[in-house]
C-alpha cells in the first residue's frame, strides 16, 4: 500500500495555473435510481489559449465510466489514479464535444457528498470537491459553465424534480416516471451544482422586489414539518430586501428555493437558486425551537442567500480565496442581523456574541497546530480549511476595511467590486483593491499592501498597552506596541495595520474629549486610531484627571489587548463605560484574572470562593441596573468558557479549571441568590411567544437565573426552587422556557433531572432536532466523578442514536470531546481512547465529520501531565492508522508536528 503521503501531496498557493481547457456548456441527464443512477454529461470545450497544449485530465471519484465521446466519436483514454485523461483531442481554440456517461450509488455514499440519498430522497453536496462524485469534470471554482439539467425519475416515488435556475419543462414519461428540465441562467462553478428529488412540501411566497421584478420563493421540507417553516421563509424574505437596500444587490433569478435535509455533513449550502440547507437551520416553532434557534436560522438563511452574489455571481479563482466569499459573506450577515436588531443595545449583543465565538474559537485555532492565515498557503484536503479562520477572522478582516474607509465607502467599493468582477472568479486581493480604488482618500488605500498581511500572515496579533499620566502636563500619554507570535512556517511577523477604538473615561465616568497633542482642538469621541508600526504613542492634552482607557472599543480589530488593568479600573469600565463591548469586557477579564489566581494559589479559601467582593458587588449592580437590558445582563452575568480560560494559561489542567469555574459558579448562585429571584420574577413572564431581541434577551436571563437557583438549592439542600423549576418545565409555551428549566435541573446536577430528561423525551421522542437537544445537554452536563464518559456511551446504545447521521453524531460525541474538557479530559485517559476510537469508526464512513471531532485535541501540547502524554498517544494512536482519509490525515498529522 502507498503511503498516505504518496497519496496526498499538498497543494501549495503559489503553484496556481489556470486551466488547460474551458467548459461553456454543461448538459446533464440523471436517471434517479438510489441504487444505480446514470448520468449522462454532455460538454462542449475550448483550449484555453493563454496555457501550453496538454492532455485534458477530469476529476471523477468512485464512479463507473461507461462511456466517452468527442464530437460524437469514440475516442482513446486512459486513467492516472481518479482522473480521467483524455489526449487525441481537436487542436486549436474551436470548441468540441464532449460525451461522458457514467453509473454512481448514491445509496451507498456514507460521505454525503455528491449525489446521495437521505430518508428516500436525493441531495447532492458539491463544495468544495463533490461534484466530481457524480460525474468526471475538471472540478475547480474557475471553469465556469452554463448548465441544463434534465432530471428523470419514477413519479411516485419522487414527485418533486429540482436543479439550479429555472424550470423550464416537466413532463411524463413511460412506467410512470416523469421528468424536469432546469436551465440555469447564469455561469457558475460545479461546486454550486445541485439537485433534489424526493417527497417533499413546499411553502411559498411571491415577492415583488425594488426593482420591480417578481419572484418566487420556496421552502422545501419532508411531509409534517410544514408548519415549522414560516421563520425560514421570513428571514429569506427580510435577506432579499435587505441586501437590496443596503447594497442595491437584487435577487437575479425567477426564484429562489430552499431545501432541508437532515443528513448534511454543513450547516448549509448556496447552490445557485436551490440552497440546500441542515433541517437544523430551517426547522423552527415555539414548540421544538428555542430563541437561539430562531437566531442562527435567520443568521444562516441570510447568509446562504448573501452568498448569491459574494460567491457566486462572483466566486473564488481557486480554493485558497475561500474566504473571499466566505469572510466577506459572515460579515454580511452579521451586517444583516445587527441591521435586524434596530436598537444599539441590541446591535452590541450581537457584536458581543459574534466576538465571544471568534475569542473562544478562532483565537485557539490560531495559537494551534491547524493555524493558517486568512488565505492559506497550502493544504492535503481543503475540507479542513473550512474553519473559523477563514470564516470569523476572515469576517474581522473585512469589517475592519468598513471601518477604515467607512460605511458609506464600504457599499462604493462594493459597488466597484461588482462592476469590474461580476461572473468572474477573482481573488482576495481583487476585492480588497476594489474597496480601496472606491475610496482613493482613505487609510486603507494608503496602507494597502501592509493591510494584506491580515490575509498571508497566521496568528493572532497582541498589542500592549501602557498608559502614563502627567498631572502638571495635563497629558496622558497611551503607547501601543503589537506583535505576533510564530506559527507554522512563520517565526517572524511583520506589523499589521490595527485599528483602534480608543475612549478615555474620567472620574465621572463620562468620556472626557480626546485632543492630540498637534490638533488645534478635540475631536467628538469615540474616535479610531490606526497603529501601523511595531509600536507608536499617543498623547493627548488637556486632560484634567487621570482617565482610564477604553481601548479596542467596539473590538475593532481581532487581536489580544494587554493593559495592565487595576482591579478599581475594570469595574470603573464595568459600571460606566459607554461602549457596550468595553463594559462586557471588563467583567471577563475581572472573571478571567480571578480564575487564573485561583488557580495559581493553594486549595484554601481563595479556590472555595475564587470571586471577591468587589466583583459580586458589581454582578448585583448589573442584575439591578435599569439601564441594561437583559440580554446584555446575561452575557456579563456569564462566566467565561473553560476553554477560554485555558487559552490564557501557558500549562492546562482541565480539572483544575473545572474546579474553579465551578466554584465560581456556586458563589454567583448563593451570593446572588435574591437577585437571582428578582431577575427571575421580573423577566419569566415573556407574553405571547415572539423571537424578537426584547424577549428573548428576557427569556434568556430568566433562564440563567433558574439555573443559579437551583445550584443554590443544591448546594443548601433547598427544594423549593428545583421544584419550582420542574413545574416551569412542565408548564413551559415554548420550547426556550421548557429548555432552560431542563438545562437549570441538569446543570445543577439535581436529582428532578431524570425525570424531567424522560418526560422530555417522551414529548418529543419524535422531533429529531429537538431529541438532538436532548442527546447534547446530557453530553455536555458537568462532570461528577467521572460520571459522563459512561453516560455518553450508555447514550450511544440509545435506540435514537446514529453514528451516521451527522447532527446526532455531533450531539453527543463532538459535544462530549470539544465541548465538556472535564468530562473529557480525564486522568485515566479514557476521554482519548473513546476520542481515538470515535475518530477511526467515523472516518470510515464520513471524513468530513471524523477531521472536524479529530481537532478536539488540537491544543494537546498545552496539557498538564498526564494528560499531555496520554492526548498524544492518543493521537498518534490515530495517525498511525493506513487507511485513513487524507481529511482525518492532515489533522492528525499536524497534530503530531505542534
Amino acid at each position: 500500500m502507498l503511503s498516505r503521503e504518496g497519496n496526498s501531496p499538498t497543494i501549495h498557493r503559489a503553484d496556481y495555473v489556470a486551466p488547460a481547457y474551458w467548459i461553456d456548456t454543461v448538459e446533464l441527464c440523471f436517471d434517479l435510481d438510489p441504487a444505480k443512477t446514470r448520468v449522462l454529461n454532455k460538454m462542449t470545450l475550448r483550449r484555453n489559449a493563454d496555457v501550453p497544449p496538454q492532455p485534458l485530465k477530469l476529476h471523477g471519484e468512485e464512479l463507473n465510466l461507461a462511456r466517452v465521446l468527442v464530437n460524437g466519436q469514440g475516442t482513446s483514454f486512459k486513467m492516472e489514479g481518479e482522473l480521467l485523461v483524455l489526449e487525441n483531442l481537436p487542436e486549436g481554440t474551436e470548441s468540441f464535444d464532449l460525451e461522458i456517461f457514467t453509473t454512481c450509488f448514491p445509496v451507498k455514499n456514507t460521505k454525503l457528498m455528491g449525489l446521495y440519498v437521505s430518508n428516500d430522497s436525493f441531495f447532492t453536496q458539491c463544495e468544495a470537491e463533490g461534484f466530481r462524485r457524480i460525474t468526471y469534470f475538471l472540478d475547480r471554482p474557475d471553469v465556469m459553465a452554463s448548465y441544463t439539467v434534465t432530471l428523470r425519475a419514477d413519479k411516485a416515488k419522487y414527485p418533486v424534480l429540482l436543479s439550479n435556475g429555472n424550470l423550464v419543462e416537466q413532463g411524463e414519461l413511460a412506467e410512470g416516471r416523469h421528468f424536469a428540465k432546469w436551465v440555469d441562467p447564469h455561469k457558475k462553478p460545479a461546486y454550486l451544482f445541485a439537485l433534489v428529488a424526493g417527497q417533499l412540501v413546499a411553502r411559498e411566497q411571491r415577492i415583488t422586489s425594488r426593482a420591480g421584478k417578481n419572484h418566487l420563493l420556496q421552502v422545501y421540507v419532508r411531509p409534517g414539518d410544514l408548519d415549522k417553516t414560516e421563520h425560514a421563509m421570513n428571514s429569506l424574505m427580510h435577506s432579499v430586501a435587505w441586501d437590496e437596500a443596503r447594497f442595491g444587490l437584487s435577487l437575479d433569478l425567477e426564484r429562489f428555493m430552499i431545501v432541508a435535509t437532515s443528513d448534511f455533513n454543513m450547516g448549509a449550502m448556496e447552490n445557485k437558486g436551490l440552497n440546500i440547507f441542515n433541517t437544523k437551520y430551517v426547522l423552527a416553532n415555539q414548540a421544538t425551537a428555542t430563541d437561539t434557534d430562531y437566531s442562527n436560522i435567520e443568521s444562516v438563511v441570510g447568509h446562504e442567500y448573501f452568498h448569491n452574489w459574494t460567491g457566486n455571481r462572483i466566486t473564488c479563482r481557486d480554493w485558497f480565496q475561500l474566504s473571499l466569499k466566505e469572510g466577506l459573506t459572515v460579515f454580511r450577515d452579521q451586517e444583516f442581523s445587527q441591521d435586524l436588531c434596530g436598537e444599539a443595545s441590541a446591535r452590541a449583543v450581537k457584536r458581543i456574541e459574534d466576538v465571544r465565538v471568534l475569542r473562544t474559537a478562532q483565537f485557539p485555532e490560531d495559537a494551534g497546530p491547524m493555524a493558517h492565515p486568512v488565505r492559506p498557503d497550502s493544504y492535503i484536503e481543503i475540507s479542513n480549511f473550512y474553519t473559523v479562520t477563514i470564516y470569523e477572522k476572515g469576517a474581522e478582516v473585512v469589517r475592519m476595511m468598513q471601518t477604515l474607509v467607512g460605511r458609506d465607502g464600504f457599499a462604493k467599493g462594493m459597488k466597484l467590486y461588482f462592476e469590474r468582477h461580476d461572473g468572474q472568479a477573482v481573488t482576495c486581493d481583487d476585492f480588497a483593491q476594489a474597496i480601496a480604488d472606491a475610496n482613493p482618500a482613505s487609510d486603507l488605500a494608503r496602507l494597502l499592501p501592509q493591510f494584506k498581511r491580515w490575509y498571508s500572515q497566521a496568528g493572532t496579533p497582541r498589542v500592549h498597552a501602557e498608559g502614563v499620566y502627567d498631572a502638571v502636563a495635563r497629558s496622558y500619554t497611551l503607547t501601543l506596541t503589537q506583535s505576533c507570535p510564530p506559527t507554522t512556517g512563520q517565526p517572524t511577523k511583520e506589523p499589521f495595520v490595527i485599528p483602534v477604538g480608543l475612549g478615555l473615561l474620567g472620574t465621572s465616568g463620562k468620556d472626557l474629549p480626546l485632543q492630540l497633542e498637534g490638533e488645534a482642538a478635540p475631536m467628538a469621541t469615540p474616535r479610531t486610531f490606526v497603529l501601523t508600526q511595531a509600536s507608536e504613542t499617543l498623547r493627548f492634552v488637556n486632560v484634567d484627571v487621570e482617565p482610564v482607557p477604553s481601548i479596542l472599543r467596539g473590538f475593532t480589530a481581532p487581536v489580544v489587548l494587554e493593559f495592565d488593568y487595576s482591579d478599581a479600573q475594570l469595574l470603573h469600565l464595568l459600571a460606566n463605560d459607554s461602549d457596550p463591548f468595553n463594559r462586557w469586557e471588563a467583567g471577563q477579564r475581572l472573571a478571567v484574572r480571578s480564575a487564573i489566581k485561583s488557580i495559581a494559589g493553594d486549595a484554601g479559601a481563595t479556590r472555595a470562593n475564587p470571586l471577591n467582593d468587589a466583583y459580586i458587588w458589581a454582578m448585583r449592580n448589573v442584575l439591578h441596573h435599569p439601564g441594561l437590558d437583559a440580554a446584555f445582563k446575561e452575557l456579563v452575568l456569564t462566566l467565561p468558557s473553560e476553554t477560554y480560560i485555558a487559552e490564557q494559561l501557558a500549562v492546562v489542567d482541565p480539572q483544575q479549571i473545572h474546579a474553579v469555574r465551578e466554584a465560581m459558579r456556586l458563589q454567583l448562585a448563593t451570593a446572588l441568590q435574591a437577585d437571582w429571584e428578582a431577575a427571575y420574577d421580573t423577566n419569566h413572564d415573556t407574553g405571547a411567544y415572539t423571537p424578537d431581541p426584547l424577549s428573548s434577551g428576557r427569556r434568556a436571563l430568566a433562564g440563567m437565573a433558574l439555573t443559579q437557583l437551583c445550584i443554590a438549592a443544591v448546594a443548601s439542600g433547598d427544594a423549593v426552587w428545583p421544584g419550582k423549576t420542574l413545574q416551569r418545565f412542565k408548564d413551559a409555551g415554548n420550547m426556550t422556557d421548557r429548555f432552560n428549566a431542563l438545562a437549570a435541573l441538569v446543570s445543577s446536577g439535581h436529582p428532578l433531572a431524570t425525570k424531567a430528561l424522560q418526560r422530555f423525551h417522551a414529548m418529543f421522542k419524535d422531533e429529531a432536532l429537538v431529541i438532538d437537544k436532548w442527546f447534547s445537554l446530557q453530553a455536555s452536563a458537568p462532570d461528577r466523578g467521572g460520571n459522563i464518559l459512561p453516560a455518553v456511551k450508555q447514550l450511544m446504545k440509545h435506540h435514537d442514536f446514529s453514528l451516521r447521521n451527522p447532527n446526532r453524531a455531533r450531539s453527543v460525541v463532538s459535544t462530549y470531546c470539544q465541548g465538556n474538557p472535564a468530562g473529557f479530559h480525564r486522568a485515566d485517559a479514557a476521554g482519548y481512547v473513546f476520542w481515538s476510537e470515535r475518530v477511526i469508526e467515523l472516518d470510515a464512513m464520513n471524513p468530513q465529520v471524523a477531521a472536524r471531532l479529530a481537532r478536539a485535541l488540537d491544543r494537546w501540547s498545552k496539557l498538564a501531565e498526564p494528560y499531555r502524554s496520554a492526548a498524544r498517544e492518543a493521537i498518534a494512536r490515530v495517525a498511525a492508522r493506513t487507511d485513513l482519509s487524507k481529511d482525518t490525515h492532515e489533522v492528525v498529522t499536524r497534530a503530531l508536528a505542534d
